[in-house]
């Protein structure tokens, strides 16, 4: 298979050994019917050039990469599901099939979902429905556009079997689904090692998250090295949760297997985007309590984080993690003004002021009920957007007196890189957005026709929105 001289396998999970992972076999499948193709990163790991053939090769049958792993391996791990712990987890629908690294030297992942069982599959099929793959595509395109730091769909193909599920109509079409993600190390690993007693296996993952992921944390005296880790975790977890909230995104399961020490956002099944400014919104019709809704996800990670610190404490005196853990509220605060800022498009000024407006811009959002999408579109680069903003389907609210200080604080603050109003997705009336019913509707000619262009074009228009942002995508 040729591959792009950039291509730079490096397999190291691999190395850590049986204790971490089970080797398993991919499911063979009925059909290979390519749905959808991540050429830009495709081309940043090296893989660009592969042909029709060798991408099916790769990402339907997962024969295995040039002098990449030889087999895929299933992760085993442990996590709390809405705060419940859970001991009988691990990969059951997905592995990990490559590693490799990209322009930037950053070691990257392609792990798989719909794969096929393992030995973590419960009595789950292994599989991957059409539609759940289109869903991941989707919401990892969506929120790369707005910053985000996500993982990137890769690769999807139909598989040609029928799948029976409680939560769609049935039988539904099959898929399985590459994702390129920068490492998937979740806290649920080192829970799991926790569990079984292995100080000695917790030490080697902190080993390799420092080699991989954070220096830092081995440049620490040994004895230090856990609570290094955990800071590194809290400050990337941080950024993350200011990044949802900064995008109107919400998880939907923000349980422990689901979080990853490089704060990187991942696996999206029940997630939404918000129509309006909603607190107590919530993405799974099974979170009963709310207890992930929008406004309570900086809370539900910062309570992950206490549980990755509990699994530490086998390696590391209690005092030094508890002190990481306090690091969060501080770096949460300073994220969310750094996200929201970005997202605006202003620049930041001092911290109390910027704070103080960011808090009445959350509270006018709200009261007001503006589209949440509508807002950042109409506003981008603040006072710059004034005119684009008085001619916007919401301008009314604009007008309102209760905006007047939120206009204030527009006027206030210098746009940042103004020159990209001149985009022409600049011109739209309306931003592009992803809310559930238009998710439904780009689903409905694929069922029943098996018709992709409303799915293709709608990729295209986030294309267009990341392109116009150009919103600097985290490297760490």
């Amino acid at each position: 298979m040729p591959v792009d001289p950039t291509y730079a396998p490096t397999p190291l999970f691999a190395a850590l050994g049986p204790d971490f992972a089970d080797t398993v076999a991919p499911a063979r499948f009925p059909m290979h019917r390519l749905r959808w193709r991540n050429q830009r990163w495709a081309d940043a790991v090296g893989l660009g050039g592969l042909t029709a053939a060798e991408w099916e090769a790769a990402f339907a049958r997962f024969e295995p990469l040039p002098d990449n792993q030889s087999a895929p391996l299933a992760i085993r791990y442990h996590g709390h599901q809405f705060r419940v712990y859970n001991p009988d987890l691990g990969d059951g629908r997905g592995f990990l099939f490559a590693q490799l690294r990209d322009r930037d030297g950053r070691l990257l992942d392609l792990g798989t979902k719909g794969s096929g069982q393992t030995p973590w599959s419960r009595s789950g099929d292994g599989r991957l429905t059409l539609k759940g793959g289109v869903r991941e595509v989707l919401a990892a395109a969506m929120l790369e556009a707005q910053g985000v730091y996500t993982s990137k769909a890769f690769a999807l193909f139909e598989t040609g079997e029928a799948l029976e599920r409680s939560d769609e109509p049935s039988p539904t079409r099959s898929s399985v689904l590459t994702r390129l993600s920068h490492g998937h190390v979740r806290f649920g690993v080192f829970q799991r090692h926790a569990f079984h007693n292995r100080p000695d296996l917790i030490r080697t993952l902190i080993t390799y998250c420092g080699e991989v992921f954070y220096p830092e944390v081995l440049a620490a005296d040994e004895a230090e090295q856990p609570a290094a880790l955990l800071r590194a975790a809290v400050q990337a977890s941080a950024r993350l949760a200011a990044q949802w909230m900064a995008a109107g995104f919400v998880h939907g399961v923000l349980n422990t297997d689901n979080l990853t020490v490089t704060g990187e956002s991942f696996d999206y099944g029940p997630w939404r985007f918000l129509p309006v400014s909603a607190p107590g919104f919530t993405a799974a019709y099974f979170d009963h309590s709310g207890l992930y809704a929008f406004g309570r996800q900086p809370e539900a990670v910062s309570w992950a984080l206490a549980q990755f610190a509990g699994a530490l404490t086998l390696v590391s005196e209690t005092e030094p993690l508890e002190e990481a853990l306090r690091g969060y509220a501080p770096a949460y605060q300073a994220a969310l003004r750094t996200a929201m800022f970005t997202r605006l498009g202003i620049a930041t000024g001092e911290l109390r002021p910027d704070l103080e407006f960011l808090q009445a811009f959350f509270n006018w959002l709200t009261e007001s009920e503006a589209g949440w999408a509508q807002t950042f579109h109409d506003w981008f680069c603040g006072a710059a957007s004034a005119d684009r903003a008085a001619a916007s389907p919401q301008a009314a609210l604009y007008a309102a007196e209760a905006f007047a200080p939120i206009r204030a604080g527009f006027l206030e603050r210098a746009p940042v890189r103004p020159e990209r109003l001149g985009d022409a997705y600049f011109t739209r009336p309306t931003p592009a957005d992803l809310l559930i019913d238009e998710v439904e509707a780009l689903w409905a000619p694929i069922a029943a026709a098996d018709d992709w262009s409303a799915f293709d074009g709608k990729l295209a228009e986030i294309d267009a929105m990341r392109r116009a942002l150009d919103i600097a995508h985290p490297k760490a």
